[in-house]
Formats: structure tokens, sequence, C-alpha cells
């Protein structure tokens, strides 16, 4: 059933709407519990978009093993889908810092507030994100530790590849996922695959994932794979960042979520103009690499991929 979130008049007799698609059981009870899948905060990270729509039809194919409701949220910034956007499009506006917004607000305020109003009470919320142009993630969940006791548990049935747990210092609080947690109803930021496509292996591990914390949650009745086991890590240290020491063109010598040893070679930085290489990009720690340059042109400091070092990866490692 599709449903009206929340709706505002625009200039030329248009009308913004966000939207969802509520998925019931056949047989309502009153007492059913709710999950919430939301997308599209983002115009530019598209990732989101096939995990609502594989999610949507699996459940279909089996709706009489859904005991609780999904409501599924494709577009909280559809203008921005529209127009390949990050942002809001005439207000310069990034929609994730407007939470928890205000009634009484302007244009963008009241709608973050309907959309927070809406989604409060869910048993729990997934926020789908795919990061920029520039980088490629592994299926991951950022936690910050405010809310680490209430969400680690949550995230790891989710069948992602990386739970990575942030200090304070680093939430914003005007993000959707703050305001749902600071007021009682867990939300967990999924970062995936990179903008402005569809990685469909990443969106299958996790709507693979999401039936599986459905069906933890008393949600689902039905099958569900096995999912993997995540990494966790707590330590800002676990993480190793590769900046670029000089402008050009990235040539990647290795693959996503490989296991590197201290020297491999990442890649090269060259000059096309000259036929020569400016630098070589080398592990400086035996890890895995979960980040890695997808937009080949780099200045002096862009970053190149994020490793994990070995130590933070446990048995994964030996399982690569």
């Amino acid at each position: 059933m599709i449903e009206t979130v929340a709706s505002i008049e625009l200039p030329a007799d248009e009308t913004l709407r966000i939207r969802k698609n509520r998925i019931e059981p056949k047989r309502l009870t009153g007492n059913e519990k709710r999950i919430s899948i939301v997308t599209g905060i983002h115009g530019d990270e598209l990732e989101g978009q096939y995990v609502c729509f594989e999610l949507a039809r699996r459940i279909g194919l089996q709706q009489e093993k859904l005991t609780g409701i999904v409501d599924i949220y494709p577009a909280l910034n559809p203008l921005g889908i529209d127009s390949i956007t990050r942002g809001i499009p005439a207000f310069d506006l990034d929609m994730n810092r407007l939470f928890p917004g205000h009634q009484d607000g302007n244009m963008t305020e009241f709608l973050a507030s309907q959309i927070v109003r809406d989604l409060s009470g869910s048993v729990v919320a997934l926020d789908i994100h795919a990061s920029n142009i520039y980088l490629t993630e592994i299926p991951q969940i950022r936690v910050n530790k405010l809310h680490e006791q209430e969400l680690l548990e949550l995230a790891s049935e989710t069948g992602v590849d990386f739970i990575w747990v942030h200090g304070a210092s680093t939430v914003l609080e005007s993000t959707l996922a703050y305001s749902l947690n600071s007021t009682g109803t867990p939300a967990l930021v999924v970062e995936m695959g990179v903008g402005m496509r569809i990685t469909r292996s990443y969106g299958d591990q996790l709507v693979d994932g999401i039936f599986h914390l459905m069906k933890k949650l008393g949600l689902w009745t039905g099958d569900t794979g096995a999912v993997r086991e995540p990494i966790i890590s707590r330590d800002p240290d676990d993480v190793v960042y590769l900046n670029s020491a000089t402008g050009g063109i990235f040539i990647p010598a290795v693959g996503h979520w490989e296991c590197l040893h201290q020297g491999e070679l990442i890649g090269q930085i060259i000059n096309p103009l000259t036929g020569t290489v400016l630098d070589e990009v080398t592990a400086p720690v035996d890890g895995i690499l979960f980040t890695i340059r997808e937009y080949p042109v780099v200045d002096e400091g862009s970053l190149i991929g994020r490793l994990l070092r070995k130590e933070a990866c446990g048995k994964r490692w030996e399982e690569r």
C-alpha cells in the first residue's frame, strides 16, 4: 500500500511528495512490530534503490510468511534523485543535516519533521547510503559510541562485512540516524558501494541480511540464508588512511576487499602526458582494503583507500 508521508506545494502547480510502501501481513493482529527501510536522503546515492525493489519483490513472493510490518521509503529526497543532486536542489542543502526538523519551519524543516514522525516507533530503521562518486565501500554499518549498546546486536544480524564504531566526537546531531536514536527508535546507518551506481551483489547481500534481521525480530517466518559474521572495529587505530602524495591519475593494481601485506602495491599514480609513474601507493601495514578509489583523477592529499589492520580482522583474515 503506497502512502504519502509528507507533501508540499511547489511552484508551477507541482507537488513534492515523499512516499512509502507499507507491506503488511495478510492477517493483522494489531500488535505487529514494524521495520523501516530508508534511502534516498542524498540524490546521488542510488545503491538503496535496488535494495528497496528486491526487498519488496521477495516479500511479495511469500507474503504469507510476513508477521510484521515493513515500511519502505525509497526516496526521502525525490528532487535530488530526479536531478542527480546530492542535496535538495535550489536550496543547496544537505537533507541529512536538517533533522529532526520543525513542524512550523520552512519547507525543508517541515519535511524533515514529518519523516522523523513517521519513522518513530519502528523496532529498527535502516538508513541506507552509498559512498560518493570517488570511493567504493564494502557493505558496512557505522555506529556511534553513544548508542553502541542498543545498536551493535542489531547491526551484527544484517550480514554486512564490517561494523565501524565511531567515537562520539564524530557524531553529527542533525542526521536522521542521530535524531531517531536519541528519541528511542534504533537506527542503523548502512554505507556500501559507490555514488551514482548500483552494485547488485552488495544489494543482494544486504537484502539477505534484512530478512535475517526480520526473522530474529519476529517479523518473518520464512527461510533465510546464513549471513556472514562482521568484523567489528572500535579502535580508531584499526583503520589506516591512504592519501595521494601527488596529483595525477590513479590506476589500481588490486581489487576491493583484498588482503594485503605491508609493502604490497595497491596502485600507481601516473602522468598520461609524459607516460611516467609519479608515485606507487603501497600498503603501509598488513590489512584488508575496505575502501578504494573509484574516480581516477586525484590531487595531492586525495583519499586513495582505507585499510583495516590485520590485527582487527580476526578470523576473517584467514578466511580471505
